[in-house]
């Protein structure tokens, strides 16, 4: 097989980019939030009140991605931020009565379809699947000691 497969995967990539790219909008338009910002709520929705760094864990995200996220929750009175009484320290998220509703209108995120799909796959195809998106994020993401005539 010595035809150039290069054109075959630069499809598929763009099909994955613009299946993501239209989810995002059509749940920006029926929800009026970003799909970062539905993890997020799914996250605080799921306890009584939880603490800014365990969604950062959960979600895998940066301290300073969630506390931005929060603080646009907060403004539409999705979610409340406020210290707790044990530990004047700790701050408490909650999700108000409007967060729960607008999580149940909620679209299923693309992240989740991908997830259970993932999980239902062969742990071998699990694995070939990974090895594949690590090299595609090796292609992709620039590195700063390489420049443009080092791949030329």
């Amino acid at each position: 097989m010595d035809s150039d497969l290069t054109p075959a995967a630069l499809m598929v990539l763009r099909k994955i980019l613009d299946a993501a790219d239209l989810d995002n909008r059509k749940t920006a338009a029926a929800t009026g939030l970003t799909p970062s910002q539905g993890m997020v709520l799914r996250q605080i929705c799921a306890h009584d009140s939880t603490t800014p760094g365990a969604v950062a864990v959960a979600l895998r995200f940066g301290q300073a991605t969630i506390t931005n996220i929060v603080d646009r929750l907060v403004a539409a009175g999705l979610v409340t931020r406020e210290r707790s009484n044990a530990d004047k320290r700790q701050i408490l998220l909650q999700a108000t009565a409007e967060g729960r509703e607008k999580l149940r209108a909620f679209p299923f995120p693309l992240q989740l379809r991908f997830s259970q799909g993932y999980a239902q796959l062969e742990r071998w195809e699990q694995a070939m699947l990974l090895a594949a998106l690590e090299r595609l994020d090796a292609l992709l993401t620039p590195r700063p000691d390489h420049t443009a005539s080092d791949t030329q």
